[in-house]
């Protein structure tokens, strides 16, 4: 479920449709897998930032914030937790980046997809990178959050990279086996 909220008297950046994103959100909790419903806040930077003063103690906005379900409803397969995106800076990211809005509330929405499913780019030595990856590769999506912060930092390239090629190779020989299943009738 995808929903939308903007200060009284904002006017926030055009939006894909939400059939448009809800499909996208679908196909990628299929893929990483992830199960159970996610729902995701489409909002401003005020109120991102609002969320990550409580939550993370940092008094600044974001692009994207997981939240996984609260340890009561963790036996609960239906919900798989929530995601709040901030419109604004992500349409400031697409706009530094040469691609539409939509395309980065995408990168977005699956970044914080594999933090639901329980990646933690802060401590999985590339695991999360090279997970995201493949699977920005399989979905169609450009350069995502972790790579772009490799750019800018001397981050253990070499073992990342590696985990990425990796992770890569496999997730396209899946690709290949369910496209030769489907061809084959199975």
């Amino acid at each position: 479920m995808i929903v939308t909220d903007f200060a009284e008297g904002d006017h926030p950046p055009a939006l894909p449709s939400m059939r448009t994103l809800e499909r996208f959100l679908t196909r990628a909790a299929e893929a990483i897998p992830l199960r159970g419903e996610v729902s995701v806040l489409l909002t401003d930077d005020r109120t991102i930032r609002k969320l990550n003063r409580k939550f993370r103690g940092k008094n600044k906005a974001t692009d994207v914030l997981s939240f996984p379900p609260a340890q009561v409803l963790k036996s609960d397969r239906g919900v798989a937790g929530d995601l709040a995106i901030s419109v604004d800076m992500a349409a400031r990211q697409a706009l530094a980046l040469d691609h539409p809005v939509a395309t980065e509330l995408k990168v977005l929405m699956l970044h914080g997809l594999l933090h639901l499913a329980g990646f933690d780019h802060e401590a999985d030595e590339g695991a999360m990178a090279a997970r995201e990856l493949a699977l920005r590769r399989l979905l169609r999506l450009p350069g995502g959050l972790i790579e772009r912060a490799l750019v800018k930092g001397p981050a253990k390239k070499t073992s990342v990279k590696k985990l990425i090629d990796v992770e890569v190779r496999s997730t396209e020989s899946a690709i290949k086996k369910a496209t030769f299943k489907r061809s084959a009738g199975q």
